[in-house]
């Protein structure tokens, strides 16, 4: 996938089968097929509201952005949505079951998982073992199930047939025994990402899955994301660089100060006024202002 194909959308569903038929282009637009529905998700710190989101939904099977100037909120609703902070109020469920009030790892367990926007690769262990970690429901972690090795042995063998196949897809399987500390911050992101399909999750959250990678590397996670909607699974992704978000998403949701102001097809973010005043033209803004520095 070129940038030129992010730019237009190829590979996408923009432009192609529209996958958000029935859906109109306003805040908390309902869905013909929503996988995850939060309502009334508010979360504060001392005097200062960092979410308020009223009613969102997310399509099943699409490739949703979440997007907004710096400081709307959209790190924390994935923190809250995760289950790695507490909201104040709020209840969301995922594919119909209610999971406010759950852990990360039981989150996790439900079917959705998240990376960071700063990895969290443990650096000091291997890029295998790393994605070991990844696997569920191991019998040699339970101090019963370590010392009968006939029970777990099956289990870890299979585990590293399913890492090998994540490495290889993601074309990191020559750095296997590596120390995950030697990689690029770019293969950091893809070993995360690798990572979290360890547990075939229904649902990948992806926190500002392109910051700091090296351009090299950002057209191969485009084409790793748009590969994980095809095969059926649902993926919401905060990310600032406009092309990258318009070229891949079907659905862009918006925020600005913790609520949702707009949501739509990439078409329609890109005329919608009110986004264009509270991000996009704060954006340019911000480029004028760095090129008028360098002149």
């Amino acid at each position: 996938m070129s940038s030129d194909d992010v730019k237009d959308g190829v590979g996408s569903g923009v432009g192609g089968d529209d996958r958000m038929v029935g859906a109109e282009p306003v805040p908390g637009s309902a869905k013909s097929d929503p996988i995850l529905v939060a309502d009334g998700v508010r979360r504060s710190f001392g005097g200062l509201t960092a979410v308020d989101v009223e009613h969102l939904e997310v399509q099943r099977g699409t490739i949703t952005a979440l997007i907004g100037p710096n400081g709307a909120g959209k790190s924390t609703l994935f923190n809250l949505l995760t289950g790695f902070d507490r909201v104040d109020r709020g209840r969301w469920t995922f594919d119909g079951t209610a999971i406010n009030g759950r852990s990360g790892h039981r989150v996790a367990r439900a079917g959705m998982v998240r990376t960071f926007q700063l990895t969290k690769a443990l650096t000091r262990m291997t890029v295998l073992d790393n994605m070991l970690l990844g696997a569920q429901g191991q019998f040699g972690e339970r101090m019963a199930g370590a010392f009968l090795r006939s029970v777990w042995k099956g289990q870890e063998r299979e585990n590293t047939r399913r890492a090998m196949e994540l490495l290889e897809r993601f074309k990191l399987v020559d750095k296997r025994d590596d120390m995950a500390g030697s990689l690029s911050g770019g293969q950091r992101k893809l070993l995360e990402m690798a990572r979290s399909l360890m547990t075939d999750p229904s649902m990948i959250m992806l926190d500002e899955p392109m910051a700091g990678v090296n351009p090299a590397l950002v057209q191969s996670l485009l084409g790793h994301i748009t590969s994980l909607r095809d095969e059926g699974k649902t993926v919401l992704f905060v990310e600032h660089d406009m092309d990258v978000i318009m070229g891949i998403s079907d659905w862009i949701v918006v925020l600005a100060q913790g609520r949702v102001i707009a949501e739509g097809r990439p078409s329609d973010i890109r005329s919608n006024q009110e986004v264009i005043d509270a991000y996009l033209g704060a954006q340019e803004e911000t480029a004028v202002a760095g090129g008028s520095d360098d002149d």
